[in-house]
């Protein structure tokens, strides 16, 4: 029964300074974490290495001297995760995402980032998650990521802010 932190769009330095505490909270409590690009240094993904110590992570548009992939997938608790950070307009976005699931694994659940915008919603029968940003950084109101809880293929979501 992993607990698993995720989250995107840290944007350190650019955007804010540092994680929230509570982000550096969950991302110690946590057994692994997800986290959906545009991390904006190096720096700022080492800090999330250092403190998630199993961390699975993809590239976003933001992260150009990162050696990350663009797509990554990982299974926990029964539960298969495709991470994508969902580079592209906001127009298509869902169905763009979704794709990209479906492309890699049909049954999983897609993370990904870029637009700050919580999201927990299905397309075409792909259950897709956005956790928003980490740091706040505009256009987010808030500082945003989530708690899941994977058992026996089944996922609980709880937004943290």
């Amino acid at each position: 029964m992993p607990r698993i932190a995720i989250l995107a769009d840290t944007h350190i330095p650019s955007r804010r300074a540092a994680l929230p505490g509570f982000v550096r909270e969950e991302l110690r409590e946590a057994d692994l974490a997800i986290h959906a690009g545009d991390f904006d240094s190096q720096a700022a993904h080492e800090s999330i290495v250092d403190l998630a110590g199993d961390l699975t992570a993809v590239t976003g548009n933001m992260d150009p001297v990162l050696d990350l992939p663009r797509v990554a997938t990982r299974t926990a608790g029964g539960v298969t995760f495709v991470v994508t950070h969902g580079t592209g307009s906001p127009a298509g976005y869902e169905d763009r995402v979704a794709g990209i699931v479906r492309e890699h694994d049909a049954a999983a659940v897609g993370v990904a980032g870029h637009t700050h915008d919580v999201l927990d919603t299905e397309v075409a029968g792909v259950r897709l998650l956005n956790p928003g940003s980490a740091t706040g950084a505009a256009p987010a109101a808030r500082a945003t990521m989530y708690r899941a809880i994977a058992r026996n293929g089944e996922l609980e979501v709880e937004l943290l802010s």
